[in-house]
């Protein structure tokens, strides 16, 4: 008998906070372009982007609305995570955004970086109404899905709705959900130069908990050259028994203080 393929998991993003970042909102700006019933008609697709610029125009100088109308930084760590997510998840954007979304997304290189997008503009409902979540759900034919935003009103609003929400207020917490998860390996690797510094330190993270700290050879360039030869501790699991993932921080300073870095396997 044939069986449906499963599922891959579903990892559901924000954008902004999670994976876009801006610089802060002038005050008399923000007052205007997030108050509450103005933002919803533009997050919600009434109004177009350029309709609600029009609307903050009316109170604030076009120059400065312009100004402060940028695409914003894609968060190369945030990035890097999603990608590595990608190979064992399918992986979409869920935001509550205007009718450019579509547009910033390309002018960042971020719109082939997911499997799918929701725009909240383009669905005429926006997170936290619960309608959002279901909706992506029924589409992407999912009975559930990991969902990081960074916003905490938002993460309760999918809980409710049968997601695992997550409050992932910045780079480390996204990385932290996803490790716990298993949505990205749990293994880093410590690259040090010096043999007896590797399994010197190697034996210190043991005896402190972390496993399964093998120290291995890594030949970078040909094998006779002693001198292109690196050390690789190898962590999986962190002393609290989650994935030494979930401690990329506090493994790559450790890392730095042995003039080495940190890798994946």
């Amino acid at each position: 008998m044939e069986r449906t393929p499963a599922l891959k998991p579903l990892l559901l993003l924000d954008l902004d906070g999670v994976l876009r970042s801006y610089a802060p909102t002038p005050p008399e700006i923000a007052e205007v372009a997030f108050e509450p019933t103005l933002l919803r008609r533009a997050v919600t697709g009434q109004i177009t982007d350029a309709q609600w610029h029009d609307e903050i125009a009316r109170v604030v100088p076009r120059s400065e609305v312009e100004a402060w109308a940028v695409t914003g930084e894609v968060i190369a760590e945030a990035l890097a995570l999603v990608r590595t997510a990608r190979r064992q998840c399918f992986v979409a954007l869920l935001s509550n955004a205007t009718t450019r979304l579509e547009a910033d997304l390309a002018l960042l290189g971020l719109d082939v970086e997911f499997d799918a997008i929701f725009n909240s503009a383009r669905l005429g409902v926006a997170k936290p109404d619960p309608a959002v979540y279901r909706r992506v759900l029924d589409e992407l034919g999912h009975p559930t899905a990991v969902f990081c935003d960074d916003t905490a009103e938002n993460v309760a609003a999918a809980c409710e709705a049968g997601l695992d929400g997550v409050h992932v207020p910045d780079t480390a917490a996204l990385r932290t959900a996803l490790a716990v998860r298993g949505l990205i390996p749990p293994t880093v690797l410590l690259i040090l130069p010096d043999r007896d510094e590797a399994e010197e330190l190697a034996a210190e993270l043991s005896e402190a908990g972390w496993g399964p700290c093998a120290v291995h050879r890594d030949m970078l360039a040909g094998e006779d050259d002693a001198e292109d030869v690196d050390w690789v501790i190898e962590l999986t699991t962190a002393p609290d028994g989650t994935p030494a993932s979930a401690h990329r921080a506090e493994l790559d300073e450790l890392a730095e203080r042995h003039d080495g870095f940190t890798g994946e396997s």
